[in-house]
């Protein structure tokens, strides 16, 4: 539902800005052949949603649905996620999103630089051979470093974490 809520609110921007030609590109398969009528849903929730599409779609004077799928698009979902959570008086409008192109990537991870001149890894290394806390450690710290040793092992003095498919990094 999140994706024909997009849709439809991508359609009417595009109309209200006087786009005639335009390229929708979505993830589910199945959207692209329910809006352009190939496959019925019985979803009456996403009913109401598709046929808001449909009458959209009439207002342009050229329109193609390209399938991407997910991992080629996160951006796309990123913003289905966002229309979907946005609550506005008026449901036909919603606030512009700024949106920022960066040269360079950002990273969202802050590591903040260590004091004791150790590794990231060292408290949990310590806490896997030993079983034993780092001086002055704090009740939520110490829980913390419980749950972070959760995700590794140790084998010949290596530290290794564990991932969900088994797989060693």
């Amino acid at each position: 539902m999140a994706e024909c809520k997009a849709c439809v609110l991508g359609l009417r921007l595009a109309f209200d800005m006087n786009i005639q030609e335009l390229l929708v590109i979505v993830d589910p398969d199945l959207l692209v052949h329910q809006v352009l009528g190939e496959w019925a849903t019985k979803n009456t929730k996403i009913l109401l949603y598709l046929h808001c599409v449909q009458e959209l779609i009439k207002r342009f004077t050229k329109i193609e649905f390209k399938h991407v799928p997910r991992i080629h698009n996160e951006f796309f979902y990123a913003l289905a996620t966002l229309s979907s959570m946005i609550q506005h008086l008026d449901k036909n409008f919603i606030d512009p999103i700024p949106i920022g192109i960066h040269k360079q990537p950002a990273y969202c991870a802050h590591v903040e630089e260590e004091i004791d001149e150790n590794p990231w890894f060292h408290d949990i290394k310590e806490y896997l051979e030993k079983g034993e806390y780092p001086k002055h450690a704090m009740h939520t710290q110490k829980r913390t470093l419980r749950r972070l040793a959760n995700h590794f092992f140790q084998r010949r003095r290596i530290l290794y974490r564990r991932t969900p498919d088994l797989g060693l990094l």
